[in-house]
């Protein structure tokens, strides 16, 4: 087995990756992080209401033990039959953490309907009900980026920490699903740090504070058009870059400073 059951401090089960040595929603545990950070912050079931003609499009990058996949499935499924159908787009690497979670359900919100949503998906790779359309993508997360065809109107990223997956937290790896974002899309991490915020201005997203959760006091959204953001970064932020320490993207440009005050979130 590649993952183990733990309990956090509060006593919640959670996944702990053996491999990365790191745990999956570690502070609050993963149903409330799933429906509270992505699912709630991200009005999943308001978009689905107001969205007209087609399909809301959700990336769940990072699906792990699938808690904020099937946070996002239940909010569908639950919305009235004049809604729109939610499609929902699972990307992960190891497939071990959504298997063991299979095997405690009842901690990991995977009993029933939802359970049984999970294992066709590990079987077949796509699972469908007349209000949901949930697809997987095993492997290499930015490659399958690069080959998806659908715009995403939402954008989870739950992937492991930059420590152990510093690939995905990179202006590259931001760039790759910003070229598949659609006009107003928004997406939403767990990470606040100056590095990974950098990373998302120099791929072309308009970056914000998002909502504090358990002991983080704030996360990041961010979006397409800066309008949909609730709490942009102000213009005072980039001047934390020239500090010595600042913690910057592995591959951002030399000029960083300069192109990100450019950005026409930080003037006017």
């Amino acid at each position: 087995m590649s993952h183990e059951v733990v309990r956090t401090r509060k006593g919640l089960a959670a996944i702990r990756s053996l491999d990365a040595g790191e745990v999956m929603h570690p502070g609050v545990g993963p149903l409330v992080e799933a429906e509270q950070l992505y699912v709630r912050q991200a009005r999943v079931a308001e978009r689905l209401q107001t969205t007209v003609g087609r399909n809301l499009v959700l990336f769940d990058v990072g699906m792990g033990a699938g808690s904020n996949a099937v946070a996002a499935w239940i909010a569908s499924e639950r919305a009235p039959a004049s809604a729109a159908r939610l499609e929902l787009v699972s990307f992960e690497r190891d497939l071990g953490a959504l298997e063991l979670a299979l095997c405690h359900p009842s901690d990991f919100g995977l009993e029933g309907e939802r359970g049984d949503a999970a294992r066709a998906l590990l079987a077949h790779g796509k699972h469908e009900t007349e209000r949901t359309c949930w697809r997987l993508h095993h492997g290499d997360i930015v490659e399958a980026l690069a080959r998806e065809t659908c715009l995403a109107d939402i954008v989870f990223w739950d992937p492991f920490s930059p420590k152990v997956n510093p690939n995905l937290w990179t202006v590259a790896a931001f760039a790759a699903v910003r070229r598949v974002a659609n006009t107003h899309a928004t997406l939403f991490t767990y990470s606040a740090s100056t590095a990974v915020r950098s990373a998302l201005l120099l791929a072309g997203w308009a970056v914000g504070v998002g909502d504090s959760i358990g002991e983080k006091a704030a996360t990041t959204a961010a979006a397409v058009a800066i309008a949909d953001l609730a709490r942009p970064l102000g213009r005072q932020w980039p001047s934390r870059l020239s500090r010595p320490d600042a913690p910057l993207p592995s591959d951002s440009p030399a000029d960083i400073v300069a192109r990100i005050l450019a950005l026409p979130q930080f003037r006017g």
